[in-house]
């Protein structure tokens, strides 16, 4: 029985695009039944919902943030994930600031990124040539498969949004080289996806861009579809160059400048797991977090998945190869990546890649079964139903034996549920078939994240900013914090503990405090190395000894160079530090409430933060702020002999000096604070500083290539339209029968 059917309507379209809304948000709401912290985790508590806050607040007073000096080296907002060129990721940021619930807030914003995705995934299906109701089934099966769902929507926001532009990227691009749409769209969407300001992502969308333009190739055997496409997405990329050229010209100061290629065992995902898809037990055996076998179903997409192969009619399917082979080379190229190698410049950790694995793989087998699907029961499919299911068990039993019982289960239900489905598909329809293979994705997910352990990379944070506050000290001025969270317990992790007095990671922004700690996985390598500050904002012991130390080319301490107003010290990494006398011009103060967390040292003499602009220090020279921002500053300098003027600012490519208009060079001391050196002879000198990201000149003029490429070409898109819509209809050829040979 064939899956075919008349053509589909406008109606039923949007009709079962509805219904792809619908899942999903019937999949949240099976997750939350889980899990009601599955989507506020990890990095989204930790790094994004803090600076979503943040950034929108900025955003309100009419700031764009470019730069939070205070925050130093997690200040540099045009370089870290913060898409400040991405309009829809602006809009999460300004909104963030009316939420009180962290929590409430990241899962809303979420779910309307998986819609997003999902409905990606319906057009996607739908420009392949399938049925609207197994376009739909993809659409919900992708935010429900296992890498995207516990870790993209739970954890890292910028895989899910970049993703969510991209699978439409995908659908748009396949309909502009089949001249079906214009090649704005694709634009659109491939620019969104550019400029989340995530590495993974763009090159993922470089790789289906190529693999689009090669299967359309073979399919069209035509270069001019091709080359439009290639060129549209050049136009994108060169829209995208202000968002990412920053990044690339800074990367030789952050931890991200390393271009090596090598290989490790970490997150690197063998094949034969990558395709054990459909056994929602499966418990994945490769080296990560908890081990070598992962205790998440990592590498599941659907429960239908593999075991529907057996009742595709293959030889059908064949004729359909050309067309769909911009899939299959996408799906084979990103299968090849899951395994390796571990690290290629700043990407590691292949197994990010699986949702581009589960996203192939839905979209070919649901168009396969959509195009050319047969329920028919034979011997011969059910044979080979039960032989897939088999290697499924036998695949998730040697990756992990302990729980046998449990994949047994799992055999069981898919095929009790696989078998329920082609009785559907038979007796009442394809359509009813679909539906009902959605609606028990909901229950297998809700089961995923119930039984699923809590991930070891989750801060437990509060989730409403109010009760945050409440607890927490108000600290004026800027707060250097020494550190370490790998230090706290499960029974640390609550407000009424150390989060009343530590911020970690992000947390300070939450708060509306200026702390120099912050989430950073871009970092500011010399400034890191100088107080040994990781990625959440933690540091080592010895920070202690070096934020008071004097720096060799100044002589000042960098607790002064840096010019904060107080250091807070963990005290389970420094037990008896407040029982030793302060370093000179310190004093330690009592916080009542927070005695058992921290120590506070603060400066005896008050706030330095807010003396004399942004100079930290000289050396044979005067320097007098008359003005300053987080973008420029000016100030009168004096020196007889030639001096020197050191700013309380992180060295960061994009940097421009003026004195008296003139520009001159701009230097750094120990590769980290901002310097530079003033002529002999200046006398009451105005010295102006300014910071602009590195590129910007480059990004807007490519921004307006862009834009302007790509509206001549949907012009010239328009015009073959109307010239194709006036040409006189092409008579048919008549058909020249050959005279009947007799049979030999």
């Amino acid at each position: 029985m064939s899956t075919g059917g008349d053509t589909e309507t406008k109606r039923d379209r949007r009709l079962w695009g509805a219904a792809t809304v619908a899942g999903v948000i019937a999949g949240y709401l099976a997750v939350l039944l889980g899990d009601p912290r599955h989507y506020y985790t990890d990095d989204t508590e930790a790094q994004y919902a803090p600076m979503w806050v943040a950034l929108g607040n900025r955003l309100r007073n009419g700031e764009f943030p470019w730069l939070i000096p205070h925050e130093w080296m997690a200040g540099n907002y045009t370089i870290e994930e913060a898409g400040l060129y991405n309009p829809p990721q602006l809009l999460v940021h300004f909104l963030a600031p009316s939420f009180d619930n962290l929590a409430l807030y990241a899962t809303l914003a979420k779910l309307v990124f998986s819609i997003i995705a999902a409905l990606g995934v319906y057009r996607i299906c739908l420009a392949y040539g399938a049925r609207a109701y197994w376009a739909a089934v993809a659409g919900i099966a992708f935010p429900l498969s296992g890498w995207f769902l516990f870790f993209d929507q739970a954890s890292w926001m910028t895989c899910l949004t970049a993703t969510a532009w991209m699978v439409h990227a995908w659908a748009s691009a396949v309909r502009y080289v089949r001249g079906e749409s214009g090649p704005i769209s694709l634009f659109v969407f491939l620019y969104l996806a550019l400029t989340v300001q995530y590495a993974f992502p763009a090159v993922e969308s470089g790789l289906l861009m190529a693999t689009i333009a090669a299967g359309e190739y073979i399919h069209q055997r035509q270069w001019r579809p091709v080359l439009n496409l290639m060129l549209v997405s050049a136009l994108a990329a060169s829209a995208a160059l202000i968002a990412n050229l920053p990044g690339l010209l800074s990367s030789q100061y952050t931890w991200r400048g390393n271009a090596r290629i090598h290989n490790d065992p970490f997150l690197t995902v063998p094949w034969s797991e990558s395709l054990n898809a459909s056994l929602p037990s499966t418990t994945p055996a490769f080296t990560a977090w908890w081990g070598h076998v992962q205790p998440l179903p990592m590498v599941y997409i659907a429960w239908f998945l593999i075991p529907a192969l057996a009742f595709v009619d293959w030889r059908a399917a064949a004729k359909s190869a050309r067309e769909l082979s911009s899939v299959a080379l996408f799906a084979t190229a990103v299968l090849m990546w899951t395994a390796g190698p571990g690290a290629i410049g700043p990407l590691r950790w292949p197994a990010r890649v699986l949702p581009m694995v589960a996203l192939a793989l839905l979209v070919l087998v649901c168009v396969l079964l959509s195009r050319h699907g047969t329920f028919a029961l034979t011997r011969n499919r059910i044979f080979a139903a039960a032989c897939l299911i088999g290697l499924l068990f036998i695949r998730s039993f040697s990756a992990a034996p302990v729980i046998v019982v449990r994949h047994l289960v799992a055999v069981v239900v898919v095929a009790g549920l696989g078998a329920a489905a082609v009785w559907l598909a038979r007796n009442r329809g394809p359509a009813l078939a679909c539906a009902f293979i959605a609606v028990v994705m909901f229950p297998i997910a809700y089961t995923q994240v119930a039984i699923a352990p809590h991930t070891p990379m989750s801060y437990n944070f509060p989730e409403k900013r109010s009760e945050m506050t409440a607890a927490f000290p108000d600290f004026e001025g800027v707060t250097l914090q020494l550190a370490d969270r790998a230090i706290l317990g499960p029974q640390d992790r609550d407000v009424s503990a150390a989060y009343g007095s530590l911020a970690i990671g992000n947390y300070a922004k939450a708060l509306g405090l200026d702390y120099v700690n912050a989430y950073t996985p871009i970092g500011h390598a010399p400034f890191a190395g100088q107080l040994c500050m990781a990625w959440d904002g933690s540091t080592c012991p010895d920070a202690f000894r070096r934020a008071f130390s004097a720096e060799p080319e100044t002589g000042a301490r960098l607790v002064d160079l840096m010019k904060v107003d107080r250091v807070v010290l963990h005290r389970a990494q420094y037990p008896d530090a407040g029982h030793h006398p302060a370093p000179t011009g310190w004093k330690w103060v009592d916080y009542p409430g927070h005695e058992r967390y921290i120590w506070v040292l603060e400066r005896e003499a008050g706030l330095l933060s807010t003396v004399n602009g942004l100079v930290a220090h000289t050396t044979d020279a005067t320097a007098t702020s008359r003005a300053s921002d987080e973008a420029a500053a000016q100030l009168r300098v004096s020196s007889r002999d030639g001096g020197r003027v050191v700013f309380a600012r992180l060295y960061w490519p994009g940097y421009r000096m003026t004195l008296n208009g003139e520009e001159i060079p701009v230097s750094a001391v120990a590769k980290t604070f901002v310097a530079v050196d003033v002529p002999a002879g200046t006398q009451n000198g105005l010295l102006e500083l300014t910071w602009r990201p590195p590129g910007w000149k480059a990004g807007i003029v490519g921004a307006v290539v862009g834009v302007a490429g790509t509206g001549l070409l949907h012009w010239a898109y328009l015009r073959n339209r109307r010239r194709d819509a006036q040409a006189p209809p092409i008579e048919p050829v008549p058909e020249v029968r050959e005279p009947a040979v007799a049979p030999i």
